[in-house]
């Protein structure tokens, strides 16, 4: 895709949604409920809703919490250099950092990618 080609705007926001998604069901075999993508500046976030797998829900209901968000960490680094190459082609833009979170009750994940200009 040429920079004149680039998406922007509610097609961007989509179209990384997609990408992440597709990334993340990939790697763990299911993806999120719901997610959205917006950004604004360099600023660029994807939250997923309902991302846990149906092991580490079990996990959470035995109070193993701290186990669980170990192991979304790990899933999270493992996929990061994926999520970077995505948002990278789709923007056009260097990833500059990449900040990757979870929250147990309720279950939402968090993206968060740095560019190197803005969008």
């Amino acid at each position: 895709m040429s920079a004149g080609e680039r998406l922007k705007g509610g097609e961007l926001n989509a179209a990384i949604t997609s990408a992440l998604v597709g990334i993340h069901t990939e790697y763990l075999g299911r993806g999120p409920k719901t997610a959205s993508t917006f950004h604004y500046g360099e600023v660029l976030v994807t939250l997923m809703h309902d991302v846990l797998t149906p092991a580490e829900r079990s996990l959470t209901r035995s109070d193993q919490t701290d186990a669980v968000t170990q192991i979304r960490h790990l899933f999270q680094a493992t996929m990061e250099d994926d999520f970077r190459a995505a948002v990278e082609r789709l923007t056009g833009r260097k990833v500059l950092a990449f900040i990757s979170g979870n929250h147990i009750d309720p279950d939402i994940s968090a993206e968060l990618f740095i560019l190197d200009e803005p969008l």
